[in-house]
């Protein structure tokens, strides 16, 4: 239901390369810089647009080609984007843009939201741009949510930081029963969500800033995204927690609900709108951390005596998601930002496959995607040394880095931790690790630093905590 084009449903057939990649042949990865991006498909082809109006695309979602970048009058996508966009950065006091999103409506033509903000202050402004073709040119129909504003605010009420939205990071998304929506925030009030006009694009009138789904008093919670997935007919909302920095400690989180607008729980059942900080402290991290299912967060596979196939892979910050559901292949797949450990600010797009767990609930594959498909494993095949990355629910800039364990044949966890395995449906995986059990799967994928195939595991706990495993063997 999510950010398929209109022309891409009536071509899902086109799509060639998301699974057609040899398990032993080495995938092709071009890597391209788009922060914050968001991804939408159109025909075979994918695209993520991110902040300063970068964009890029990609036939495989390994191999991406830039398409734009920088907030200059000679960006492809917004030409002249000063003079088409000034009222805009003119209100958010800004030379940049930061989020944006793009959807295809029914008249065939692609909608952007496009958003710029002061940054040290929620003065911001959120608007939409239409274009008749996917890269542009995008033309500006106006400007659709402010805040930031010292009075009264768009929803006829006192702007108050602390509870009113920063009108930045949208999201637009249909519904299972096409209903059309737009998710956002940044800090400050919270992330909010509004019902949209399915023939315009603009809000349905009489909303102001729309319905709080969670955050308030400057949370670290940002870059709300929507995904729908008929097979476990939930709504996801992935989430941002942290900074955005190198220093951060950015992390990708989600929640779930039956409904568009909420109420959203994370797995333990704890309702996201208590996810919020304390009244008075700004970005109270241990208030909110708790809250939402963690994903991924600051990680590094390390080195062995040993010599592991595992070397020194890992993310910094990894952020600002979109999400993407293949309706015929099945696949889920993560779409984000990273830093990398030891190379300060700078930062690439990154793709990793997703699946759901017994619960429901997603599990992120520890490596990029690199065209692989879920197999059928044996416990031999499963069984023996891996490194394991065993996340917290903190947010914090250290990274979590692998520790040694090894799975034995007779099914017990030893190691750096204890505990027990299980291999069940041919793929599905059970750990239990100091008494705490986590579900997920085995899959076999590809290892930049192994130049190799190797056995992973990605598991998740009922408290929302992820377990991420790779073999310490090339395959």
């Amino acid at each position: 239901m999510r950010k398929t084009s209109l022309t891409a449903l009536i071509s899902l057939s086109l799509l060639s390369g998301c699974g057609g990649q040899s398990p032993d042949s080495a995938p092709v990865f071009e890597n391209v810089s788009v922060h914050d991006p968001s991804v939408i498909r159109v025909e075979d082809t994918y695209y993520v647009f991110g902040s300063h109006l970068a964009s890029a695309k990609s036939k495989d979602l390994m191999s991406w080609t830039q398409i734009s970048s920088g907030v200059t009058n000679d960006n492809v996508l917004i030409p002249n984007v000063t003079e088409e966009l000034s009222e805009t950065l003119s209100w958010a006091q800004s030379d940049t843009l930061w989020a944006p999103d793009v959807i295809q409506l029914a008249d065939g033509k692609f909608y952007m939201y496009y958003d710029a903000c002061r940054g040290d202050s929620p003065l911001s402004a959120l608007g939409i741009a239409v274009a008749d073709q996917i890269e542009g040119p995008y033309k500006n129909k106006g400007i659709i949510l402010k805040s930031g504003m010292s009075g009264i605010g768009d929803d006829g009420e006192v702007y108050d930081a602390t509870q009113k939205p920063n009108v930045v990071d949208p999201d637009v998304f249909f519904d299972k029963d096409g209903k059309l929506w737009m998710v956002y925030g940044s800090y400050s009030g919270g992330i909010f969500i509004l019902e949209l006009d399915p023939a315009t694009g603009f809000p349905l009138k009489g909303q102001g800033y729309g319905k709080k789904l969670l955050g308030g008093n400057h949370a670290r919670i940002e870059g709300p995204y929507m995904l729908y997935s008929p097979e476990t007919e939930y709504y996801y909302l992935f989430l941002s927690y942290g900074g955005l920095d190198a220093n951060g400690g950015y992390n990708i989180r989600v929640a779930r609900s039956k409904q568009p607008d909420g109420p959203f729980e994370d797995s333990a059942g704890k309702p996201m709108l208590d996810a919020q900080g304390t009244a008075g402290v700004l970005f109270d991290d241990p208030a909110y951390a708790p809250y939402g299912v963690k994903l991924m967060g600051n990680h590094q596979f390390m080195n062995t005596d040993e010599g592991s196939a595992a070397t020194e892979e890992g993310y910094v910050s990894p952020g600002h998601n979109s999400a993407y559901y293949d309706e015929e292949s099945g696949k889920y797949y993560l779409i984000f930002h990273a830093r990398f450990p030891g190379r300060g600010e700078q930062h690439e797009v990154r793709v990793h496959q997703m699946f759901m767990n017994e619960a429901g609930w997603p599990v992120v594959a520890p490596y990029r995607y690199g065209g692989e498909k879920i197999g059928k494993y044996t416990a031999k095949e499963v069984s023996g040394g891996y490194q394991a990355v065993i996340y917290s629910k903190e947010i914090s800039a250290e990274l979590a880095e692998s520790q040694p364990v090894k799975l034995n044949a007779d099914g017990t966890i030893t190691g750096s931790v204890t505990g027990e395995w299980s291999l069940s449906d041919e793929h599905k995986a059970k750990l239990t690790i100091e008494g705490t059990e986590y579900s997920g799967v085995f899959l076999r994928e590809w290892s930049e630093a192994a130049a190799g195939q190797v056995m992973t595991f990605t598991v998740l706990s009922a408290d929302g905590v992820p377990v991420w495993g790779s073999r310490m063997s090339r395959e």
